[in-house]
């Protein structure tokens, strides 16, 4: 018999070593497995992703936490999607949201009837026919409901949260289940001299930590896989120019919106990410088109509200290291790679790469077969969210500035230059092996930023004008009906007796 595993280390702590801790030992009993957190309370973490996608839920779900008691410990507000401003031209906005458009019918995808509708007079967009989209500009909010008759069944929602407030909450839950966690410096780090294996980490006080199998939460640093295993990064600065981002804090101006916002600026973008008791914002940009300064003035003129903070700097490069897992050790988070937050994925590829561990959990021997899979299905993750974020770049008329000139002209991969054709001749969108990103987000990009289909389905072309027409309206007038009966974000907010800053 092959032993099973017995001690798993933990390197570092924030959103991405809490999360593991925290998966893990709601899996695994302490008396079978000992699994350890190493962290430290003068190494800083990034902690700026605060919005996520609705994955998220299934993440919470799986830990058995309490909404309410995660939505009050974390200071969380909900999101119905992401609002998009000056993307495709100056003065464009549009919404992805995390629901679909409308009702697919007959077996044809709803899109495909609107584009008739279109032809047919029809001026509304595709917006007017996502419950969420048409509730997040009203800043309305209530939960799904279960009954799938229901429209309000469509409602599909994430959270903004402050991520170090996430950290702490999973850090208790993950304590309670036996985790333990020391306070500390890494100083070295041990290998098998025959294999290369991590077997013991040395910290600065003098305490020694073995284990058998190792998580690199350590941030971009990359202490284990990169620094010490010295898997090497694979660099998507071409495809993702940006390499900086400043992120500050602000206050309150007006009711708690539940979308994130971000809006386009002349070498980057801005985010805009309401909390219950704060705003988050950053500016994400390349520093071959502007300076710190100049980047630092952009960020701090377009707040909503008083800085409550200086802008805090953070120089990445978008991209993945050569492997996930090497030897007996996996990178999570940061020490994994990095993708933009556009669309809020950070989390969700933390959340995955714990996922599927557990779903291979390995004996003792590390299988290289699960290994390997282990690589693969994680490469597949990051290029296809990698493919969605360079979209918003790429699909740009944009000609205002010496950015947005090298997004319009970049080549682009393959993978994407294959959905958009699809796109353009037809209207078609499909969703390659379980992506996270389903057809109405494509839609939903490919529309906002004015990528229009030559031609639609034949099949939908043939249908009558008229009935088309008041098929789509009548969904419109549903969605209209259905948000107007929705209480406000603040109002829903209200039920967890959650206090209202300022």
């Amino acid at each position: 018999m092959i032993p099973p595993l017995k001690e798993i280390v933990i390197v570092g702590g924030g959103s991405a070593g809490w999360m593991t801790a925290a998966a893990l030992s709601s899996l695994l009993a302490p008396k079978d497995v000992t699994i350890t957190l190493i962290e430290s309370d003068e190494i800083g973490i990034v902690g700026v992703g605060e919005a996520t996608i609705p994955d998220i839920l299934n993440f919470n779900q799986m830990l058995g936490i309490d909404e309410a008691d995660f939505i009050r410990a974390t200071n969380a507000t909900f999101k119905l999607g992401i609002e998009f401003i000056d993307w495709g031209r100056q003065g464009d906005r549009y919404i992805h949201p995390f629901s679909g458009h409308g009702v697919d019918m007959n077996g044809f995808d709803f899109h495909q009837f609107w584009l008739h509708s279109q032809t047919a007079g029809n001026s509304h967009p595709i917006d007017d026919y996502s419950l969420c989209a048409v509730a997040a500009r009203h800043g309305k909010f209530v939960h799904p409901d279960p009954n799938p008759r229901s429209i309000r069944s469509h409602i599909r929602y994430a959270y903004h949260f402050d991520a170090s407030l996430y950290a702490r909450y999973l850090r208790t839950y993950a304590e309670k289940r036996g985790v333990r966690r020391i306070e500390g410096k890494i100083k070295a780090v041990v290998q098998a001299p025959e294999t290369g294996h991590i077997t013991e980490l040395k910290l600065e006080d003098g305490q020694s930590v073995a284990g058998e199998f190792f998580f690199d939460c350590s941030g971009f640093r990359s202490l284990l896989l990169g620094q010490t295993l010295g898997i090497g990064y694979v660099d998507w600065s071409h495809w993702l120019p940006c390499n900086t981002a400043q992120a500050v804090p602000s206050s309150h101006t007006g009711p708690l919106i539940p979308y994130t916002r971000a809006t386009a600026k002349t070498s980057g973008w801005q985010w805009r990410i309401p909390t219950q008791t704060r705003t988050g914002n950053g500016h994400i940009y390349c520093r071959d088109f502007m300076s710190d300064d100049e980047a630092a003035s952009v960020l701090l003129s377009g707040l909503d509200g008083e800085a409550l903070a200086s802008p805090r700097v953070i120089r990445f490069t978008t991209g993945h290291r050569q492997a996930f897992w090497d030897k007996n050790c996996i990178a999570i988070g940061l020490s994994a790679g990095f993708l933009e937050p556009l669309e809020s994925t950070s989390i969700y590829l933390i959340q995955e790469g714990v996922s599927r561990f557990i779903s291979l959990f390995p004996n003792a021997s590390l299988p290289n077969v699960f290994r390997d899979e282990y690589n693969r299905h994680m490469r597949t993750e990051f290029e296809q969210v990698r493919d969605f974020i360079i979209l918003h770049y790429a699909a740009t008329e944009r000609a205002d500035s010496p950015f947005w000139n090298y997004c319009r002209n970049m080549s682009i991969p393959d993978t994407l230059k294959h959905k958009i054709a699809l796109f353009r001749e037809g209207g078609r969108a499909f969703r390659h092996e379980d992506e996270l990103f389903s057809r109405p987000s494509w839609v939903a990009v490919f529309l906002g930023q004015n990528i229009n289909p030559r031609a639609y389905d034949p099949v939908v072309a043939n249908l009558p004008p008229a009935d088309v027409m008041a098929s789509v309206e009548s969904m419109r007038e549903a969605m209209i009906d259905a948000v107007r009966q929705m209480p406000t974000h603040e109002a829903y907010l209200a039920k967890y007796r959650i206090p209202r800053a300022g």
